[in-house]
C-alpha cells in the first residue's frame, strides 16, 4: 500500500518492456524509482513477441537477460515467391510477452526499483505546470519526474493531453499461441499474401514467430487510416490463416487470442511536459512498416532517462530528441506504409518483390529497412539511399504530427 508521505525521484507508469527498462536505467543513474502497473505479475499484451537485433542490442547494453531462443532473420512468402532475408548484423530473439515482461520487472526489482503491480495510476497532481504527485488506486505518491509507459491506450497520457492522430497509418492486429514441434525454427516467417476459401485476396498479412518453447506466436495484421480503414476482422482472419498453416507447422489449436489497435510512427502529439515524458507505445514509437515496437520501447526508455538525468525542461527537449533519433526513418516508413493501405498496391507490387530479381535483391534490402537496421556507420548503397530518402521525406513532408507539441 502506498502512503501519501512516500517520495520518489521518478515514477514510471507501466511495467511493460519500456517501463521496466526505464526503471532499470533510472536506478543505475541514481534515481530512486517507483514502477507502477495496473496489471498483476502475469501481465500480457497483444504482440508478435519478436525481438529484432536492435532490441537484443539494448538488452545487452543494459546487462539484461536475452531470451535463449535465437533467430537469424525473416522468411517472406507470397505471390509465388519465397525470400530469405537474414539480419544484416547480429541475431534476433523472441519470447512470449508474459514471460518477457516478468523477466524485465524482476530485473527492475534487482536494480533496486520499488515495484507496485496491481496498482493502477489514476491521475496526477500539478504544481506550477509540473507533475508533483501521481495518484493511484492505493494512494498518492510525490515525485520529481514521471515517465509514462502505459501502452497504446495510455490513459495517463490522455489525461496529460496526448492525442492520437488516426489520419496517419495505424495497425490493427490479432495474435495467438499455438503449439508446434517447429518452435525452434531459427527464422521469423511472414506471409504477405492471404486468400480466403474462394481465393479472394485479404487485406492483411500473417506471421508465425517461433518462440523456442514448444509454441509459435501466430498472428495477422493490417494497416489502416481513417480515410482508408482496413475492412478486416483480424480474429477471423487469424483463424483462416491458422487453418492454412496448420499442416505445414503441425499447429495445435489457437490459444490466448487477443487483438489491438496500434498507433505508429510518432503519430501522437503532446508527449512531454516540464517533468514528464511518454515513451514506447504510448508515444507511438512503433515502426509503421512492420509493427515492431519492443526495440523502440527499450531504446526510448534509455533515452528518456538520460535526458531526465541531465535535468531541464522536457516539454520541447523530448519530442525534439525523438524527431532527431527516429524522424527521418519514421517519416519515410509512414509514407511507404500508406501505400499498403491502398487495396490495389500489394497485388501489383507483391509478385515483383517476391519473385526473381525482386526476391533476390529488393526484399532482403526491404527487410533490413523494415527492421530499421541501417545505422549511421553503414556506408553501402542501400544505407546511403535510405538516408537520402529519409531526409527528402522530412524536407517535403507536411505529414505531421510527428510527436507534435500543442
Amino acid at each position: 500500500m502506498l502512503r501519501v508521505s512516500e517520495f520518489f525521484d521518478l515514477v514510471v507508469v507501466g511495467a511493460g518492456p519500456s517501463g521496466s527498462a526505464a526503471a532499470v536505467a533510472a536506478q543505475r543513474a541514481g534515481l530512486a524509482t517507483l514502477l507502477l502497473d495496473a496489471q498483476g505479475p502475469n501481465r500480457d499484451k497483444t504482440c508478435g513477441d519478436g525481438l529484432t537485433p536492435r532490441a537484443v542490442d539494448t538488452l545487452q547494453r543494459l546487462g539484461l537477460e536475452v531470451p535463449a531462443y535465437r533467430n537469424f532473420g525473416l522468411k517472406l512468402h507470397g505471390f509465388g515467391g519465397d525470400v530469405v532475408a537474414p539480419w544484416p548484423r547480429g541475431e534476433g530473439s523472441a519470447s512470449a510477452r508474459a514471460t518477457f515482461d516478468a523477466m524485465l520487472v524482476d530485473a527492475a526489482r534487482a536494480a533496486g526499483a520499488t515495484i507496485r503491480q496491481s496498482c493502477a495510476a489514476t491521475g496526477v497532481q500539478f504544481d506550477g505546470g509540473a507533475i508533483s504527485a501521481v495518484e493511484t488506486d492505493q494512494g498518492t505518491v510525490r515525485t520529481k519526474w514521471v515517465v509514462v509507459a502505459d501502452g497504446v491506450r495510455s490513459p495517463i497520457g490522455k489525461e496529460l493531453g496526448r492525442t492520437w492522430h488516426k489520419g496517419q497509418v495505424y495497425g490493427i492486429a490479432a495474435r495467438s499461441y499455438c503449439s508446434s514441434p517447429l518452435s525452434q525454427e531459427p527464422w521469423m516467417h511472414s506471409h504477405v499474401e492471404l486468400r480466403d476459401a474462394s481465393g479472394a485476396i485479404q487485406p492483411g498479412y500473417g506471421w508465425i514467430f517461433p518462440l523456442g518453447d514448444g509454441h509459435v506466436n501466430l498472428g495477422c495484421g493490417a494497416l489502416s487510416t481513417d480515410a482508408r480503414p482496413a475492412k478486416v476482422n483480424t480474429k477471423k482472419l487469424l483463424a483462416l490463416y491458422a487453418s492454412q498453416q496448420r499442416e505445414t507447422w503441425q499447429l495445435g489449436a489457437e490459444q490466448q487470442v487477443a487483438s489491438a489497435l496500434l498507433p505508429m510512427g510518432g503519430a501522437v502529439s503532446n508527449v512531454a511536459g516540464p517533468n514528464w515524458a511518454l515513451i514506447g507505445d504510448a508515444a507511438a514509437c512503433v515502426n509503421p512498416l512492420n509493427g515492431e515496437g519492443i526495440d523502440y520501447g527499450l531504446e526510448t526508455a534509455v533515452l528518456a532517462v538520460e535526458l531526465i538525468a541531465g535535468g531541464g525542461d522536457l516539454t520541447l527537449a523530448w519530442p525534439a530528441l525523438l524527431r532527431e533519433t527516429y524522424g527521418e526513418a519514421f517519416t519515410l516508413a509512414r509514407s511507404l506504409a500508406r501505400l499498403l493501405t491502398y487495396p490495389q498496391f500489394l497485388p501489383l507490387a507483391g509478385p515483383v518483390a517476391l519473385r526473381g530479381l525482386g526476391g533476390r535483391y529488393l526484399m532482403p534490402a526491404a527487410a533490413r529497412l523494415m527492421g530499421n537496421l541501417v545505422t549511421e556507420e553503414d556506408t553501402d548503397l542501400v544505407a546511403r539511399l535510405w538516408r537520402m530518402a529519409g531526409k527528402g521525406a522530412r524536407a517535403v513532408s507536411g505529414d505531421q504530427p510527428l510527436w507534435g507539441v500543442r
